[in-house]
């Protein structure tokens, strides 16, 4: 009798379609949740690589049905997730700001150790690689914190594509967090709350107050999600076979630099009549329909207690996203 180990069983169809649900429900959850990865909840689930070929199957439009069937099951649990939940988790940034943003700052440290496991052993390119990711990183906070007393006005429907093509890359690279891109880009909180407001006035039956957002927000939001799912897989996995350690490094410097976009205490503030909002001088009239979602923001001195509640949300967010990497661990690969 030959004592050769036995070939490990495919993986079966229903334990797929399982990952798969599992992976979209946590994946849309990653999405409205900055410094989750989207890549690293799928990961965890186990249908990461079947994801990922898939997209690499219909980019070149060649269309199996498994991975048509992976996709769109990823696809759909995670539309579903994100338009459940987009209310709640806006309601929490916008009303418990500084608690959810040192979360913010926990959950994207977490994704260091994920991006590092692929990047390592360390090289002179790779730390040039984090030394430039890192670098974009804080000039694009910079820019953010700039314009933080709202006179930017960031919803424009190109400004809005390019946000859903850069939040696209979440779902590429496990570690990576769209929700942090579109946070630092300024329409995190736009975004959620166009979602919501749709969701609330189907819910209604009112077509035309659903329009709106759906028209200045969903459409390009979603368009350039297509699109940068597309172009950033294909781009990426280009950079990752050419020029793989300084690709590595800059998602790395990405991670670190992201950091500097989310200090914490900083609160919104309502504008006064007669302020400079996004290029209008405030009346009453718009004063009263302004949401405070959309209060411009600045910085506040936090108390001893706020500093140790702040670290102690740093630790849980670091850890949870850890936990999440370690269980995507040993998950099959095909």
């Amino acid at each position: 009798m030959s004592s050769a180990p036995a070939a490990e069983a495919p993986e079966s169809v229903t334990l797929t379609l399982v990952r798969a649900t599992v992976g979209g429900v946590l994946m849309g959850l990653a999405n409205l949740v900055p410094g989750i990865s989207g890549g690293t909840m799928l990961l965890a689930s186990g249908v990461y690589p079947k994801f990922i070929q898939g997209i690499a199957e219909v980019s070149t439009f060649k269309f199996k049905r498994d991975s048509i069937v992976v996709l769109a099951v990823v696809a759909v649990c995670a539309g579903l997730s994100i338009v459940s939940l987009a209310g709640p988790v806006k309601t929490l940034v916008v009303e418990h700001r500084w608690i959810m943003y040192s979360l913010f700052i926990g959950l994207t440290l977490g994704g260091i150790p994920v991006v590092w496991a692929l990047a390592k052993p360390a090289t002179g390119s790779l730390w040039g690689g984090a030394a430039g990711g890192f670098i974009l990183m804080a000039i694009i906070a910079w820019f953010q914190a700039a314009g933080a007393d709202g006179q930017a006005d960031n919803t424009g429907f190109m400004f809005m594509f390019f946000a859903g093509a850069a939040g696209a890359s979440a779902m590429i690279l496990p570690g990576i967090s769209g929700g942090y891109l579109l946070l630092v880009l300024g329409v995190y909180v736009t975004i959620l709350g166009g979602i919501d407001d749709v969701k609330n006035a189907l819910k209604a039956g009112d077509i035309g107050a659903a329009m709106g957002p759906t028209l200045s927000i969903i459409i390009p939001v979603g368009l350039g999600v297509l699109v940068g799912i597309l172009l950033v897989s294909n781009l990426l996995k280009v950079l990752l076979e050419k020029f793989e350690k300084p690709t590595l490094g800059a998602l790395l410097g990405f991670l670190v630099g992201a950091v500097v976009g989310l200090w914490p205490f900083q609160q919104g503030v309502k504008p006064q009549v007669g302020d400079l909002f996004k290029g209008r001088v405030l009346t009453p009239e718009l004063l009263e329909k302004l949401e405070p979602s959309k209060y411009p923001t600045e910085y506040f001195d936090p108390s001893g207690g706020q500093i140790a509640g702040a670290v102690g949300f740093i630790v849980l967010g670091f850890a949870l996203t850890a936990l999440v990497a370690r269980l995507g661990r040993g998950k099959p690969a095909a």
